[in-house]
């Protein structure tokens, strides 16, 4: 089973229930994902993903990256991606998947950029930060980030938001 705890600070309004924003993205991307089995694991796979301000994904980016700059989403994954299989297999327990982390004013910034609703990019960037924590990476290479684009269209078709890589003319 997966299990989401949503943190989310002021910055973020209530425009959304972005706790089940979380939810659903996490669930949706983990579904479409090569590890659907840890849904129906007897396995506690916990997943934190916090809303919080471009100021306190900048001291993460530059702590852990070495950038000085806040960015759309963070992930911090706590199991190996190989250990994912076997940790769905398991007969019980818990094990934390790992972290995703968004910075409401990029996040807000890109949406109207996009002239899409910050809840749909935040969910999209959910389902791309869920997707780092299952091992997925677009910087491996042209077939590893096409693999990924197309998870993450599926997985959020799932959840009724349009395809955010689709071209407009």
């Amino acid at each position: 089973m997966i299990l989401v705890e949503a943190d989310v600070s002021e910055e973020w309004d209530s425009s959304a229930d972005w706790a089940q924003l979380a939810e659903e993205a996490v669930r949706s991307a983990v579904t479409q994902s090569d590890f659907s089995a840890l849904l129906e694991s007897r396995l506690a796979a916990e997943v934190s993903v916090r809303f919080t301000s471009d100021e306190e994904v900048r001291g993460l980016n530059s702590d852990w990256r070495g950038k000085d700059k806040a960015t759309n989403v963070l992930s911090f994954p706590m199991v190996e991606p190989e250990q994912l299989d076997s940790l769905a297999r398991s007969e019980g327990g818990e094990a934390l998947i790992g972290d995703i982390v968004l910075a409401h004013g990029v996040c807000a910034g890109e949406a109207a950029d996009k002239g899409v609703a910050t809840s749909a990019h935040a969910a999209h960037l959910v389902v791309h930060g869920m997707l780092h924590l299952l091992g997925y990476d677009h910087e491996r290479g042209e077939a590893e980030a096409e693999a990924m684009e197309e998870t993450e269209r599926s997985a959020l078709a799932a959840i009724g938001i349009a395809d955010p890589y689709e071209i407009h003319h």
